[in-house]
């Protein structure tokens, strides 16, 4: 080793030394290394120190690899890919035809054509990521990342849009009673798993430049109104928070209603913005950005 090499060597033992010098002396837990002592890190006494650890563990990852600027996208895990919906409807009424007075065949036709309908949520999430993607690919100084849930529908569909592209982008999962598996196009090095529902909303939107709502669930409408929220008190920066599909939206949820009975004031409807195409939807956030004196791409 050089004279050079010796000054910058480290100065304390790694971790990973002090495990593999401990390793084969002594297999009672209490000699374990704290840090290497799942039993220990898994008590209720140390659930700071798992949230902390939750926390930086994406931190670090993503300021690894400079990721400055993100689009969130939620809406439902529930929504089909074109492709599949067209599958399972074929097979739906195939088997009608057979069973014509199932009422349980009968039931399969009827949602199947519904996902085929919604399928067109997918589609346009899809796109919308892949517009975004795009402009990032060729605008690094104005690069906009897509991050999603990591799960099927909606964010699968974000997520396959930024690959379609040739970019990358995030995948936030979270455990569940009924696991929930990382799609296939999250970034590798950029999907990550979570425990805490905390800790994941807030790297949701610690970097979120925009928020774009397809129609979805309990937990779309829990992102949503979390985010509304923490602009609404001014606990984070106003941001384009843009709900897809403005009929479902206001069949689901009477905005006005709530200005009209003083619960919100009318300049908190200004806080929401609706787009009913993906394009649209850029188009809302390159404005607000002013990104270009040109149409986005």
């Amino acid at each position: 080793m050089s004279d050079a090499h010796k000054l910058y060597k480290r100065h304390f033992a790694s971790a990973e030394e002090s495990q593999e010098a401990i390793a084969r002396l002594q297999d009672h837990e209490s000699y374990k290394l704290a840090f290497a002592d799942n039993d220990f890190l898994m008590q209720d006494d140390l659930r700071h120190v798992r949230l902390q650890l939750e926390y930086l563990k994406p931190q670090l990852v993503l300021e690894q690899h400079g990721v400055k600027a993100t689009i969130v996208v939620f809406g439902s895990a529930r929504f089909l890919s074109p492709e599949q919906a067209k599958k399972n409807l074929q097979l739906a009424e195939q088997a009608l035809v057979k069973q014509p007075q199932d009422k349980s065949c009968q039931q399969a036709v009827k949602q199947a054509k519904r996902d085929s309908k919604n399928s067109d949520y997918y589609l346009a999430s899809q796109h919308f990521s892949q517009l975004v993607t795009e402009h990032s690919n060729k605008h690094q100084d104005s690069a906009l990342m897509i991050i999603s849930g990591g799960g099927p529908g909606v964010m699968e569909a974000a997520n396959r849009g930024a690959m379609a592209a040739g970019g990358e982008s995030i995948g936030l999962n979270i455990v569940l009673p009924k696991e929930q598996h990382p799609n296939p196009y999250i970034t590798p090095h950029f999907c990550f798993q979570f425990h805490y529902f905390a800790i994941r909303k807030m790297h949701f939107l610690q970097r979120a430049r925009a928020l774009v709502a397809f129609p979805g669930g309990f937990g779309t409408l829990d992102e949503l109104f979390e985010t509304l929220t923490l602009i609404q008190t001014n606990k984070a920066e106003r941001v384009p928070v843009i709900l897809y599909d403005k009929a479902f939206w206001q069949r689901l949820i009477n905005f006005d209603m709530l200005a009209e009975e003083g619960l919100i004031s009318p300049q908190d409807l200004e806080l929401i913005q609706f787009a009913d195409t993906p394009e649209h939807a850029w188009q809302l956030i390159y404005d607000y950005y002013q990104l270009g004196q040109t149409q986005p791409e």
